[in-house]
């Protein structure tokens, strides 16, 4: 029995995974490598795990793809296809698939920059004898990021200096010899390690304008606790990268250390966010999924043979709001592919809507539910999911207060580590206007997108079996739900 195995976000068979690695889409195939350990379901003898896709839902397990040889662990980095091959590692006119990953050295903890190259479509390395190609001798240099940049004609690696909260980025005309372009940092958030930085270019929807995204991932000190991620919006010009003014927050005495940033994700557990490479022009679509958990717990979760599972993959873009230029996500559209049974209510107020629920007998720990609360000024009003008698996981907004927010102080067991239980609030103008909230469910995890993708919370729960209940709250007398559907999900693995 596996009570908490995810029935539709991706998970090994066994053992510890963590960051999503190398994602590149070749041949119809979506590649998702990891942070895998083959020898326990504890973080170590860090090697790269591998999977494929043809939908980023449905998933085909393969063998290790990069192990940890030579007393060299591998740690995370990203793929690209080899178009032109300029590596020159092509066979039979075929571009070679490239991973360039960060090789941790056990024995004095140095990090270096490595490449390996496939020619079979991903499903076998041959590691560079050149290795490694970029080496600063330094112990904090870490996760590279590379994409080709059409208009300087070179590729782009993106790798951070963890300890000094910086980006730098390097160029190559081959993916072999690297040059020093620029650095940018420190800046926003610095309370932990900057790591697994992206770079990448999103269109401004109705504008011929665009603009470049710097996402950084963060552990600890993140708006949530612990792990996490944030985000500059700006321009590169292929050499360096300029954020925007309205993206960097100067931090202030009244203003904590997390409230200077821009996160991705308010809740707990959304780390090591990294997009796919070479999604095909005519898709258009930026997309990307993180680690599902945080490295202040990560280890002690109680699931068993396996630990951790990756979020749902999200389509990631830029809206202008009152604020600036800001990051929407909302599911990638393929997950409507998983939907099952349908409920829809055409509206009314929550007696009615919870009698709705209960007469069709709505609820499960694999939904997904999409709700909308009419425009009011004050109260506080949400769903509740994976609800038993005395634990449920709260969903909702503060309307008052413009917060939207996650609560699992009560959500089944939060007992297995100190820092698990907690409320995950976000700011969001929330007075007198419709308010969706779009939740996944899946075992373990609750996925919470408000606003289309205005703000996004990820947050692992452990419910007990019992534990399946759908309900929802607010002002008995003003909260009005004026559209709801909700779906069962069918199983990936089934």
């Amino acid at each position: 029995m596996e009570p908490f195995r995810p029935q539709y976000h991706f998970s090994p068979a066994k053992n510890w995974m963590n960051d999503p690695n190398g994602m590149v889409f070749y041949e119809g195939e979506y590649h998702l490598f990891y942070q895998y350990n083959p020898a326990g379901d504890k973080w170590g003898h860090m090697s790269w795990g591998h999977a494929v896709s043809p939908d980023m839902v449905h998933w085909t397990h393969l063998p290790l793809a990069l192990p940890e040889a030579d007393n060299v662990m591998i740690f995370s980095g990203s793929a690209v296809v080899d178009w032109k091959n300029s590596s020159g590692f092509g066979k039979d006119g075929k571009p070679p698939l490239i991973a360039v990953y960060t090789g941790f050295r056990t024995t004095d903890r140095v990090q270096f920059q490595c490449i390996a190259y496939s020619n079979d479509k991903g499903r076998t390395w041959t590691k560079y004898s050149g290795n490694p190609v970029i080496d600063i001798n330094s112990t904090d240099f870490r996760d590279p990021k590379v994409q080709w940049h059409e208009a300087t004609r070179r590729w782009i690696m993106t790798v951070s200096l963890s300890a000094e909260h910086k980006v730098r980025f390097y160029g190559s005309d081959n993916l072999k010899a690297w040059t020093l372009l620029s650095e940018f940092g420190p800046a926003g958030a610095t309370g932990g390690v900057w790591e697994c930085p992206d770079l990448f270019e999103l269109a401004l929807p109705g504008t011929n304008d665009k603009r470049w995204v710097l996402a950084v991932n963060m552990n600890p000190g993140s708006v949530a606790g612990g792990s996490g991620g944030q985000y500059f919006v700006g321009h590169f010009d292929g050499t360096r990268f300029v954020a925007d003014r309205d993206s960097v927050i100067p931090p202030t005495s009244r203003r904590s250390p997390s409230a200077s940033a821009l996160w991705f994700d308010y809740g707990p557990d959304y780390y090591a966010a990294v997009s796919w490479s070479d999604v095909p022009a005519s898709d258009g679509r930026r997309l990307w999924l993180g680690w599902m958990s945080n490295w202040d717990y990560g280890g002690d979760v109680p699931t068993s043979p396996w630990r951790s599972a990756m979020s749902i993959p999200r389509d990631v873009g830029l809206r202008r709001t009152a604020d600036g230029i800001r990051l929407v996500q909302k599911p990638v559209r393929e997950m409507e592919s998983l939907r099952d049974r349908h409920f829809a209510f055409k509206g009314g107020d929550l007696s009615e809507a919870n009698a709705w629920l209960k007469e069709r007998h709505v609820e499960g720990d694999q939904l997904e539910l999409m709700v909308e609360f009419e425009a009011q000024s004050s109260g506080t009003e949400g769903v509740k999911v994976v609800k038993g008698d005395r634990e449920a996981t709260v969903i909702g907004v503060d309307r008052q207060r413009g917060q939207a927010f996650v609560d699992r102080r009560q959500s089944g067991n939060v007992r297995f580590h100190r820092k698990f239980s907690g409320l995950y609030e976000a700011p969001l103008p929330v007075r007198d206007v419709r308010v969706k909230l779009h939740v996944f469910v899946d075992a373990s995890s609750v996925e919470v997108f408000v606003n289309d993708g205005e703000r996004v919370f990820t947050s692992l729960v452990f419910p007990s079996a019992a534990s399946r209940g759908v309900e929802f709250f607010g002002s008995a007398t003003s909260s009005k739900i004026t559209a709801l559907d909700v779906w069962t999900l069918k199983s990936i693995w089934r």
